[in-house]
C-alpha cells in the first residue's frame, strides 16, 4: 500500500509499516524463482523504499531522539552509521547487473543488515520514544515522516547529508532529479 492510500498513523505507527513492507519484500526476493528482471525490479523497490524510509528517519526520527532521549545522541549516531553501511551496499547494487556473481551476495547482505536494524528499532529504539514523546509530539512526527518520503531521494546518495538542517534544505531537490531519473529509465515499473 502506497503511503498515499493508506491511514496515516503516528511516528512509531508509520515506520513500523514501512518495516513490515520491506520484510514483506525481503521475503519475495528470497522465496526465489523470478527472472533476472523481476529480481532487479523487486531490488530497485527495495533500494527505493528503503532509501525514502532513511531520509524520513535522518529528517525527524534521529532529531527526535536526540532531543528526547538521555542517551539520543549516541542512539541517532548509531543508526545513522548503519544507514550509512546500508546505503553504500545500495549503492554498489544499483550498478550491478542481476547477472553479476556479487548482485544476489549482496542483496542478501543488505538484508541481513537491515533486519538487524529493524530489529534494534523496534525493540529499543521505538519504545523507549513512545514513552518520552506526547501523543502529539508522535502524531505530528508520523505526518512529518509521511511527507518527507514523498519528496525524498529514491537512488541511494552515500556522500549526501543525513543530518539536519543540510539534508531537509537539499533531499527534496534530489528527491526531485531522482524521480526524473527513474521516469526516464522506467524504473519501479
Amino acid at each position: 500500500m502506497s503511503p498515499e492510500t493508506r491511514q496515516r498513523g503516528d511516528l512509531i505507527d508509520e515506520l513500523v509499516t514501512d518495516h513490515r513492507e520491506v520484510e514483506q519484500a525481503f521475503a519475495d526476493y528470497e522465496r526465489g524463482g523470478l527472472s533476472d528482471e523481476q529480481r532487479r525490479s523487486l531490488v530497485d523497490h527495495i533500494i527505493t523504499e528503503l532509501v525514502r524510509h532513511s531520509v524520513a528517519e535522518e529528517q525527524y526520527l534521529y532529531p527526535a531522539a536526540r532531543q528526547t532521549l538521555p542517551d539520543g545522541a549516541e542512539l541517532a549516531d548509531h543508526e545513522i552509521a548503519e544507514h550509512a553501511e546500508a546505503e553504500e551496499l545500495m549503492k554498489r547494487l544499483e550498478g550491478l547487473n542481476p547477472t553479476d556473481a556479487d548482485f544476489d551476495h549482496l542483496t542478501r547482505q543488505l538484508i541481513d543488515e537491515v533486519r538487524h536494524h529493524v530489529e534494534e528499532e523496534e525493540r529499543d529504539l521505538f519504545p523507549r520514544l513512545k514513552q518520552a514523546c506526547t501523543r502529539e509530539q508522535l502524531d505530528e512526527l508520523g505526518d512529518k515522516i509521511t511527507s518527507a518520503k514523498k519528496v525524498a531521494p529514491t537512488r541511494p546518495h552515500p556522500s549526501a547529508p543525513d543530518r539536519p538542517p543540510a539534508n531537509m534544505l537539499l533531499d527534496p531537490g534530489v528527491g526531485l532529479i531522482d524521480r526524473m531519473r527513474d521516469a526516464l529509465s522506467h524504473r519501479g515499473r
